[in-house]
């Protein structure tokens, strides 16, 4: 670490370490490697050669591995055929910025060190952090930063150092996933294309480092947003990626859903019933969104399908009060009208809102009815309404056959951009009977979006643009413009599977796997929206979280539509409809959970569909 740019050991938002210099006899060691071991875990490999007599070989090699609890163990390693007195240093430095001030290139200077326990201290007016070693440094130089040793290598051998980075008082980091039982289950693949393990695996790998606790609710298990940028609770993406995986069970689910519960607005107020959440840019065309109204009609949505999946019934009516004061919000926030707006008062109508309000309204509808709850009728009512407007309002025609609006303004004014964010429109949710919820499109309309979403204004063949490349304002690094976001791939994959458009569901579907493979398996939150082509690789975003919740989370969902899982619990069936295309060959998956037990399936290379596991009882549907 240099100081520069972005680096750094962070801990909740706060850059804790930026400046680790190693010198090995008054030189850096040559960089000869540096990859991610883990989602949490990454090593340092360089070279030194100290001998004369050794020629050009190295005779130290000098490995850093470096872990996000805070830890990093330098390991010396001597091929010399004579011991070694190696005076070793290391520079250190921070700033103590916020990730807000870092993102923004206003991090300001490095702070003074001073010398405690067995390294350093810094401290500023609203944080402090220490790095200390083990052994004990024979010198401490808090003016310039430095911990001294002089040690011995044996020929042929090793020797350690390791640096613990501290908050204050507090103990090293240990995730959630390390410190308890993971809510996830272990799950594993296998088929003809080797990326398809590697990719399920990595996925629920960085899904286990992201897990976070609530510190008054330590049962509670829910996913932090990314790394580096939101190591913490960001209430959409949390339940979106809890969503996504509900094939590896519904523990992930109950713990999101009860910690954000207890933060649900209390009535009365316009606000009431509302889970909040900050705003979300959104590109040059629209204002920023509120990703507590997102979080709000996702509850529901959650609830509604953690049940289908097996979430006992106890808990399910524990969480049903908060899923119907959301419900309540979003009927009081429509009031007369059609459409939600978003933000509120006054905000544009948004597609993707429109498309989680109704998905919200029919799931939500469906679980009353299921619970024995009134309200139901006139969700269905309202869904109705929408979905007629929605067909009339929100289409655009032009000589190409038309395309959804992604928003109109209060006046009803159409903004005709083609998005990605119109992939919700495909999304419609779970219900009974392995039948999915009826979207705001019709057929007409559902076919001319998967014939847009699957042409080259939009597919990058590494995934889905944010913003077709022909429409105005669009950037390929642009987060909401251009780039590349693996969750809203992943999304149109599972809806134009569900339609029957496995042709353009397939080619996302290999495009992701191959961008996946580039990035060593672990995709991040976004990329490059740059167009394909020979010898060409996906460009990483600089500001975007790897792992992230939903990239992760995206790549278990992947593998659950190409085998096309709807389950019922609570009728004991499960309906299966996989890709008949077979477009990876033949999957097998295995360690899933439905209805609370372990569930295996196979889908063959000719599109056919096998359970080789499942729950006692548990009936095929038709």
């Amino acid at each position: 670490m240099s100081g520069q740019g972005l680096e750094g050991f962070y801990r909740a938002g706060r850059r804790l370490l930026s400046r680790c210099r190693l010198r090995v006899a008054g030189r850096e060691p040559l960089p000869v490697q540096a990859r991610m071991t883990g989602a949490d875990q990454a090593r340092f490999v360089g070279t030194l050669r100290l001998s004369p007599a050794a020629g050009p070989d190295p005779d130290v090699v000098v490995e850093r591995t470096r872990h996000a609890d805070g830890t990093e163990r330098i390991t010396l390693r001597s091929a010399a055929r004579h011991p070694l007195r190696l005076p070793v240093e290391v520079a250190l430095g921070t700033d103590l910025a916020d990730l807000g001030a870092i993102a923004s290139g206003t991090a300001g200077p490095e702070l003074q060190a001073s010398v405690h326990d067995s390294g350093l201290r810094w401290s500023s007016p609203t944080a402090t952090s220490s790095v200390t070693a083990d052994p004990s440094p024979s010198d401490a130089i808090a003016s310039a930063g430095l911990l001294r040793w002089e040690l011995e290598v044996p020929p042929g051998g090793t020797t350690e150092v390791e640096l613990r980075v501290r908050a204050g008082a507090a103990g090293p980091l240990r995730a959630a996933g390390r410190a308890a039982a993971s809510p996830l289950a272990a799950a594993e693949a296998t088929g003809d294309d080797p990326r398809v393990p590697a990719l399920l695996r990595t996925s629920i790998e960085d899904l286990h480092a992201l897990l976070l606790r609530d510190p008054a609710h330590p049962s509670d298990m829910y996913l932090a947003a990314g790394a580096p940028w939101r190591c913490g609770m960001a209430p959409a993406e949390a339940l979106t990626a809890a969503r996504m995986t509900l094939a590896l069970g519904t523990r992930l689910a109950a713990g999101t859903l009860r910690t954000l519960a207890r933060t649900q607005v209390p009535g009365p107020g316009p606000q009431a019933g509302m889970i909040p959440g900050p705003r979300r840019d959104a590109g040059a065309h629209l204002p920023p969104a509120c990703t507590g109204t997102e979080a709000t009609l996702l509850f529901p949505v959650l609830l509604a399908e953690a049940r289908r999946w097996g979430l006992p019934d106890q808990e399910t009516e524990e969480l049903l009060p908060t899923a119907e004061r959301c419900l309540t919000w979003l009927r009081t926030s429509v009031g007369d009208g059609t459409y939600l707006p978003d933000p509120q008062p006054g905000g544009p109508w948004r597609c993707e809102t429109q498309a989680h309000a109704h998905r919200s309204a029919l799931l939500g509808a469906d679980l009353l009815d299921a619970c024995g709850r009134p309200g139901g009728d006139g969700l269905r009512q309202w869904a109705r309404e929408l979905r007629a407007a929605f067909r009339r309002d929100f289409w655009v025609d032009d000589r190409g056959g038309g395309r959804p609006a992604a928003a109109r303004d209060p006046a009803g004014r159409p903004l005709p951009h083609l998005a990605s964010s119109t992939v919700h429109l495909l999304d419609t949710g779970l219900l009974g009977a392995g039948e999915l919820a009826v979207g705001l499109l019709d057929k007409v309309q559902t076919e001319q979006l998967a014939r847009l979403l699957g042409g080259p204004a939009m597919d990058t063949g590494w995934g889905l643009r944010g913003l077709g490349a022909k429409e105005p304002g669009h950037n390929p690094f642009g987060h909401r413009t251009g780039a590349v976001r693996i969750q809203e791939t992943a999304l149109a994959v599972t809806g134009l599977a569900a339609a029957g458009y496995e042709k353009e569901a397939s080619g996302l579907l290999r495009g992701v796997l191959a961008a996946a493979e580039h990035f060593g398996h672990r995709l991040p939150e976004m990329f490059g929206g740059e167009q394909r082509s020979p010898w060409s690789a996906p460009v990483p975003h600089p500001a975007a979280c790897r792992p992230a919740a939903t990239a992760a989370a995206s790549g278990v969902l992947l593998f659950t539509a190409l085998a096309g899982i709807r389950p019922d619990a609570p009728a004991r069936t499960i309906t299966l409809r996989p890709m008949h295309s077979a477009p990876l060959g033949e999957v097998g998956l295995t360690g899933l959970r439905v209805a609370g037990a372990p569930f295996a399936i196979r889908v063959s290379r000719l599109g056919l569909a096998m359970v080789e596991e499942a729950a006692d009882g548990l009936q095929l549907g038709v």
